[in-house]
Order: C-alpha cells, then structure tokens, then sequence
C-alpha cells in the first residue's frame, strides 16, 4: 500500500511497496529549444559550488544530438536529447556526468510505473545473485544522473512554465549532488537508510513533472484517498531489496498551479517555490519523513534549509513556509494542512489548462446579466481570462446589438479588444438578425406582416406596451413605464413612439414584437391568446416571466447559432453554450455541452447536460472555470 503524508500545505506519497499501479496518465515531455548561453551560465553556477581544483573541468558547451524512435501511433519520430556533462570529483560518487533526455512525445517503450514514464529495462524481474555483486567502487568512477524534466500534457505552454523547466534541467541535478553529499555520513537518526552511498550504483534515475491542480487532485484522491489539489507529490520507485545497477529513485510530481498561488502568498517567484518544492520531494525519496515526529520533521526542515542555501536559492524550506503559515505547531496535521483545492477553478488559473472548446456561445438576460441587469466584475474576469487562453465567446441573445454593446461596454468587454462590437460575430433578436465575420450581416428574419399589424392593434386597443424591434430601433405606440425599463434596465435603444400602426409598420421592417404584463398577465392572458392566434404564421418564446415575445415560425436562437457555425466553418463538438431560458433550448440542445444557469426555466434546465449556479452567483464565471478548460 502505498505510504502517504499530510504535510502543512502541502503532501507527499511514497508507495514504497505497491499491489497494483494506478493506470497510465497520458503525459507529454518538454520539447526545449537549445539555449547553450543558458545552459553555460547555469553550467557557471553549479560551478561556484564546487571545489575550486574541478572548476576548470566543467563543460559548458552541451552537445545536442538528434535520436529516432517509434512514437504512440507506430510512426517514426524525432526527439532531442540535450547532454550537459559535469565531471567532479572528491567522493566515491563522484565525478558524475548529468544527461538531460527530454523528448517531444512518449514512445511505447515507456512503462507507466507508479502513473508516470520510467524505462525499467527490466532490472525489477530478475533478482540478482550474490555472485553478481558489484566489486568496490573505483575512486574515478562516473555517477550518471539521468533528470527527466516532462509537463503532462494538458498544461499549455505557458511561456513563464516553459522557462522554470528549462532552468529544472540543470537545478534538479545541482540540488541531488547536494543533496547526494550529505547521505553517506549522516547523523540524522530518522532518515530511511535504504538509500546510502549513491556511489555503488552507476545511474540515478528521477523523473520531475509538472502539471495542474486538476492533474495532481486525480493522483492524490486515487494514492492517498483525498480528493484535493496539493502542491507536491512524491512516489519512490526505489526497492532496497534488488541489487540493480541503477537507482530509479522515482517520480516529483509540482503543481505549478498551487505553486504559483504560494509564491504569491510567501513573497518570491514562482521558480523560488518550484526549487522548494522540488528538494522537499527529492528529501522525501532519500529518506526523510517529517511525519514520523517532531525529531523527524526537524531534521528534513534542516536539510531542506541545508539545500536551499548550499545553492544560493531563495526560500527557508517548505517544512518552515507551512508551519509559519499555520502559526500553531501545536495543531494537528489534518488542521494544519492548508493551501488545497476542494472547489473548481479560480480567477488566474486558467493559464494552467488548455481549453475544451473553441467558442463559447452565451445569452445575455438571466445569464451574463444578473437579476440588477448588470455584469459582475467576477464573470467580467472570467471572460476575459476565456478570450485570453483562445477561447472565443459569442453573444446569442434576444436583445438589439445596440444593447449589448451597451451592457459589456460597462465592465470594458466591449470595442475591439472585447467580445462584441459593430465587427465582430453576434446573434440578436433570438437569432433573426446574425452578423458574421467583420460584422457584417448574414441572415434576417422578418415577421409577417398581417401579424405585425393583429398584435400592434391589439396593443392599442387593450393598452397593453407592445415594442416592435426593428434591426438596431426600437419602436412603440404610446409611452408607459414599463417601456421606459427596456431602455433604462435592459440597456436597449430608448424606444421611438409612431402616431399610429400604419406609421409603425411603414418606418421598417420588423424581427420581433414584444408584450409587457404583469407575470400573471403574460402566462394567463397574453400567451394563451396569441400562441392560438399566430398558429402556423408565428410563434410565442418567453426569456422573462414578464415579457412575451412573438417571432417568426420556424425560427429560434439555435438557428441562428447553426447559421453562424457554418459561416465560420465550426463543428457543433466545438461549442459550449451556457443559458436560462425556453428560448435557449435549441442552442443547449446543439451545442457539445449545454449548461443551463439554476434560475434557468424547468424547460432549459430539462435539455441542458449540466445545471450551473444562478446569474446572481456568477453562474458563467463558475460554468467557464469548471467546464471550459
């Protein structure tokens, strides 16, 4: 059974003897470009760390050499391997040559062990003899230290990411001959011994890999049985018992994601926390438990501090962050354990995770607008964070363009550099009007005229407000309150009073009508009367309880959304589409995930795949973290 430790903030996992590995997480390894400036100034580094006599014997111009292997689908395919040789001298491990394999995929040949890439080369099979024992270690001997720097496959490539694990390369080797050093002649009474001279063995083995809460609260929840995000992991592939020639130390697995929220909260950069986190778990496969006493916990904070200073990196150790976080060394662990994710994702952490989706397709009242009609700067943040990771967001609403150009221009997401203006792509007036590419119009749907004139007379006669949309105008036959709302609430041009129907009708084409009545009065009186009276020449649609709008037959929002996905050549797989009303029934129903808000109609909420938090609970910010990336 794997061996698990509830470290304050964070965890590490140390399955010492395992019955049954978990299934193979798919995983991608760095691709560097070679930055031999880069690799000589940190070459330079190490050096200041070493005795003077072997300073001159460094190499700091790594050879790069281009190797073929048969890639997932069978194919040939190229990987780079970057070699940075230190040659040093002064222990029975030492000199050792540092090789760098980093490649651009994983080849079948890699064996998920413990859920992440290690070439086993079959040495766990077979037990070797007594016999077979190595003879004593010559003072020359080479150490090989083979690092494997990998992102998992769904962390974008994210330019800040990207450099830490091109520093890791040469950092996580500096950090084990350190770290290596201080093993042989150590006085710590309770430190695991099974790994002690390093320098019996030819080749040390690690394998560092960076990935996103998400990614390592799968791991945790399936080694240690908690389902949360942590901030490191560490799983030993280490068998004392087996005499092998290489030390397959393990896996490090750092979240970067809780890495970056820590290095914020403890006042250094996220490389700082990275470094800090590495030598923890590179601690814990050597031996070192904090949680077995006070004395245990003492003694790996020292060697952590030890590390940490030996190589001039910033930070006094994780053991010491936490437990100053914490205040109280007194509490319990399970207390003391802070820093996790239990929730979905959070404003800034989208950088960590690629999208599931190329567009987003999102109404306006009752979703992006809570109940005051307005957009809250949380689900502002999150649109903004969507379009910054590539994702495209759509507005699919019954409101004019005008309106909504109005609505989003108050939290800045309107104009060029947000998501709607006068050139960008849009569906209005519950998709009659749909603009395209530059903004230019695609379709309209006009409604017929005979029930145009029906429902502008019955207005006049029965004093009910009916407003006819006409493109970017709004116009009406006598002014009323509840008129004015339409302007001043709902953002939409300030409706034009025509003297009379012939006027109205003559002034411009019209898309939609719109009644307004008490909520008793629409779902009593006005919708039964007119979805008998438009039958087969219109129809009836309600996105608020206190409007009934008549459109054209045949028409709904998810046409326009069909009309505007071919003109630009995507797939309905490609969308989400987030929504409340019986009018967005058709675009939940085409879209690859439809989400209906919890204030939402029963009838969306009865077609959506997935019922979200309400508009006054930020329900698209929440809808964009948990399922958009």
């Amino acid at each position: 059974m794997p061996y698990g430790c509830r470290c304050r903030s964070y965890s590490c996992l140390l399955p010492h003897q395992l019955s049954a590995p978990p299934s193979s997480p798919s995983f991608v390894a760095l691709l560097p470009a070679a930055a031999a400036a880069d690799d000589d100034d940190m070459a330079r580094m190490a050096s200041r760390t070493l005795p003077i006599s072997v300073r001159s014997r460094l190499s700091l111009s790594p050879p790069i050499s281009t190797a073929i292997w048969s890639g997932p689908t069978g194919e040939a395919s190229s990987s780079r391997f970057l070699s940075s040789p230190l040659l040093l001298s002064g222990t029975p491990y030492v000199p050792y040559r540092t090789v760098f394999h980093l490649s651009s995929s994983y080849s079948r040949s890699m064996v998920a062990s413990l859920g992440f890439s290690a070439n086993l080369r079959g040495f766990r099979k077979v037990r070797r003899p007594q016999a077979a024992m190595r003879k004593q270690v010559p003072k020359d001997k080479q150490l090989q230290l083979d690092v494997n720097i990998i992102l998992e496959k769904a962390l974008p490539k994210d330019p800040e990411v990207l450099n830490i694990a091109e520093m890791l390369k040469l950092n996580v080797s500096m950090a084990m001959k350190i770290a290596f050093d201080g093993l042989k002649d150590s006085e710590y009474k309770t430190r695991d011994t099974s790994i002690c001279d390093v320098g019996k063995f030819d080749k040390v083995e690690l394998s560092v890999l960076l990935c996103n809460d998400e990614f390592i609260q799968n791991l945790n929840k399936e080694w240690r049985g908690k389902d949360q995000a942590t901030d490191v992991l560490s799983m030993s592939q280490h068998i004392a018992e087996l005499d092998l020639p290489v030390l397959i130390l393990g896996d490090i697995i750092i979240s970067v994601e809780t890495a970056t929220k820590q290095a914020e909260e403890r006042g250094h950069t996220l490389l700082d926390e990275i470094r800090i986190l590495m030598v923890h778990g590179l601690l814990h496969l050597l031996g070192f438990d904090h949680e077995l006493s006070d004395d245990a916990e003492k003694e790996m904070e020292n060697e952590e501090r030890l590390v940490l200073k030996s190589l001039g990196w910033k930070g006094k150790g994780l053991i010491k962050s936490a437990t100053d976080a914490a205040g109280d060394r007194t509490l319990p662990n399970d207390i003391l354990e802070v820093n996790v994710v239990k929730d979905s994702k959070k404003a800034g952490s989208l950088r960590f995770y690629k999208p599931k989706f190329s567009y987003i397709f999102c109404d306006m009242d009752g979703t992006l607008l809570n109940s005051k009609s307005q957009i809250t700067a949380t689900t502002a943040e999150a649109i903004r964070e969507a379009v910054s990771r590539g994702v495209k967001v759509v507005i699919a609403t019954g409101k004019t363009r005008p309106a909504v150009i109005s609505a989003l221009k108050m939290v800045d997401l309107a104009g060029k550099n947000g998501v709607i203006s006068e050139f960008s792509p849009g569906i209005f007036l519950q998709g009659l009007l749909v603009y395209g590419r530059q903004g230019r119009e695609i379709s309209r749907s006009n409604l017929d005229l005979d029930v145009c004139r029906e429902a502008l007379s019955y207005s006049l006669e029965h004093e009910v407000p009916v407003i006819a949309f006409c493109q970017d105008r709004c116009l009406t036959l006598f002014d009323h309150p509840l008129v004015d709302s339409l302007h001043t609430v709902y953002h939409e041009p300030k409706a034009e009073i025509m003297p009379s129907v012939k006027h109205l009708l003559a002034a411009a084409e019209i898309q939609k009508l719109l009644f307004f009545d008490t909520t008793e009065g629409i779902s009593r009186t006005l919708r039964p009367y007119w979805a008998d009276a438009t039958k087969g020449r219109a129809k009836v649609v309600q996105a608020q309880p206190d409007m009934l709008e008549i459109v054209p037959a045949g028409t709904s929002k998810g046409d326009g959304v069909k009309i505007l996905l071919n003109h630009l050549g995507v797939s309905e797989k490609e969308i989400m589409a987030i929504g409340d009303g019986e009018n967005d029934i058709e675009m939940l129903q085409l879209a690859s995930l439809g989400i209906a808000l919890a204030n939402g109609s029963e009838k969306a909420k009865a077609v959506a795949n997935v019922i979200g938090a309400s508009n006054d609970e930020d329900g698209v910010a929440k809808a964009i973290y948990e399922y958009a990336f």
